[in-house]
């Protein structure tokens, strides 16, 4: 037991109170709660909810940048379609304004060369046999600019069976000569094949390596 007079004893401190049962209060952190000191660290599950939002930001973001890149795959493809149709178009165009359809406009007679046919009766001359002909009158009419070759080795005659007949030179009184017709000018004659047969159309091809024009019998 201490003696009031116990050179060992601490004084107590000026205005400090003694704490029942001889208890020290309990030690408070340096700098909490006073002025200018930093606040405590935010809480672990704050930044798990921040980093979850820009997480759920991201992946709509992903979701809208997809279907952008969609719509426009879809739209370059229709223009890719719209160009190969385009391009389909003008190829056809062209290929019908080429030879084949040159070709097919000298056949029908729409060249400078036009010629009409029509069914003729046979007239006998000096150098036929005694075999059946089939002949066909012809016109030729130049409407172009060059002169034309006429000669009844340029024709041949193709019947309803798609027999094709080679013209017999002399065996008709009123076969058509062999003739250069300038422009501007025409010739008539027949043209003959042997047989009997019912004529469907005469081809007249000039100088024989020239277009041909096809035209139907009447």
């Amino acid at each position: 037991m201490t003696q009031p007079n116990d050179p060992n004893q601490q004084p107590p401190h000026a205005n400090q109170r003694p704490y029942p049962g001889g208890q020290q209060p309990y030690p408070q952190p340096s700098g909490y709660g006073f002025p200018g000191t930093p606040p405590p660290p935010p809480a672990k599950k704050r930044r798990f909810l921040k980093f979850a939002g820009f997480g759920c930001a991201g992946v709509l973001g992903l979701v809208v940048l997809t279907a952008a890149l969609s719509a426009s795959g879809d739209g370059s493809d229709d223009g890719g379609n719209t160009a190969a149709d385009t391009s389909v178009s003008a190829s056809a165009g062209a290929k019908e304004k080429g030879p084949d359809a040159k070709r097919k406009e000298s056949e029908q007679g729409g060249g400078p060369v036009k010629v009409t046919a029509e069914r003729a009766e046979f007239s006998k001359s000096i150098l036929a046999d005694g075999s059946d002909y089939t002949s066909v009158r012809v016109t030729v009419v130049n409407d172009g600019d060059d002169e034309v070759s006429v000669n009844p080795l340029y024709f041949t005659i193709t019947d309803t069976d798609g027999t094709k007949h080679t013209v017999e030179l002399g065996v008709d009184e009123e076969q058509i000569d062999t003739v250069d017709l300038a422009p501007g000018e025409n010739i008539s004659g027949t043209v003959t094949g042997k047989g009997t047969f019912t004529p469907k159309y005469v081809t007249y091809t000039d100088g024989l390596l020239g277009d041909p024009v096809r035209v139907d019998v009447s």
